[in-house]
């Protein structure tokens, strides 16, 4: 393996904590499978070891591998193009981490927003994984050199701490051997806000159903939800300046313009003074004629977590095949002996 030569390949995951929400789908999913038709080579994966940092129920995490994994295919994610397998399956990438715990620096682990967000102020309650967490994503990443992550503007923090530590080690040992990383951050829908409070994330772990979309959510649940999102009395602005300082407004244009494919000027060009009274059930519409097809795919793949699971298998062995020389090639590098 020629330790500077790296092929363009794309590297993302999903953590299985809760149901996968529209906030999966328009921030992550559906531009991975346009990705996919770009052709170059991707990875996908279930962060199942992610989603334990804190304590999960062990029925209801598998349920939740399987409802993601469903969700990737069921949006087509086509595991004949891309690589997609849940985590923990390729043991590669905690022994990896292991090596990148030792590169990087409790300095770097300290100024990681994310974690100061979810511990709060139980920050000697939380677990070990949790603080240490980005080194496991920068293994994740750089297993299989990959030179490019789609992810949200919060988790870009995240992948320059990968680039990090990519750049301690091949400076400590005098290789070119991992790349350097580059963020993906695009496209109107890759920060979708909760439907009652604009200023904040759509999460699965919200107090209402009511705040997010569910991905297996019904299309009369879907239809509900939109017309009942939160929205400020003025009519939608003449152009896409006028969205500042309207979060909820904002937020549900750049939902439409994500799943119609356009833009916030094209929606707002068609859109332009219409009230919300006309505007939102043209949103659920557009909505329930985009996701309904996706859930159904997702409930018949649930039915069958067999076939899930013989799915994620195929992925498994396509993923070692590329991570086992990296993770080799990282030992004999720092030194470890190999019988």
């Amino acid at each position: 393996m020629a330790d500077t030569q790296f092929t363009p390949r794309i590297f993302s995951g999903i953590k299985p904590s809760g149901g996968l929400t529209l906030g999966n789908y328009l921030g992550a999913i559906k531009r991975w499978v346009e990705m996919q038709e770009e052709g170059t080579q991707s990875i996908y994966c279930v962060v199942d070891l992610h989603a334990i940092t804190v304590w999960q129920d062990p029925a209801d995490l598998r349920a939740a591998t399987h409802e993601v994994a469903a969700g990737m295919l069921a949006s087509g994610i086509d595991p004949a193009r891309s690589i997609l397998f849940n985590q923990s399956q390729v043991p590669e990438h905690t022994q990896l981490a292991w090596i990148f715990n030792c590169v990087a620096r409790v300095g770097w682990m300290n100024r990681m927003t994310q974690f100061k967000e979810k511990a709060g102020a139980n920050a000697e309650k939380v677990s070990l994984g949790l603080y240490a967490y980005p080194s496991l994503m920068a293994a994740d990443i750089l297993l299989y050199h990959a030179t490019h992550v789609p992810v949200g503007e919060d988790q870009k923090q995240h992948v320059e701490l990968t680039r990090d530590i990519a750049a301690k080690f091949n400076h400590d040992y005098g290789v070119e051997f991992f790349p350097m990383t580059e963020p993906v951050i695009e496209g109107p829908g890759m920060r979708v806000m909760n439907l009652r409070d604009g200023s904040k994330k759509m999460s699965k772990s919200g107090e209402s159903d009511m705040e997010r979309i569910n991905m297996l959510d019904d299309a009369d649940t879907i239809s509900k939800k939109f017309k009942k999102a939160r929205t400020d009395p003025a009519p939608l602005p003449e152009s896409p300046e006028g969205l500042k300082d309207r979060p909820e407004a904002k937020n549900l244009v750049d939902i439409y313009a994500s799943l119609s494919g356009g833009t916030q000027e094209s929606v707002i060009a068609e859109y332009a003074g219409a009230g919300w009274g006309q505007f939102k059930p043209a949103l659920a519409d557009l909505a329930v004629d985009k996701l309904a097809p996706i859930s159904d795919e997702m409930r018949r793949l649930m039915a069958d977590p067999a076939e899930i699971d013989r799915l994620l298998a195929v992925g498994r062995d396509r993923a070692r095949e590329i991570a086992a020389p990296v993770l080799e090639r990282t030992y004999e590098i720092v030194g470890l002996v190999r019988s």
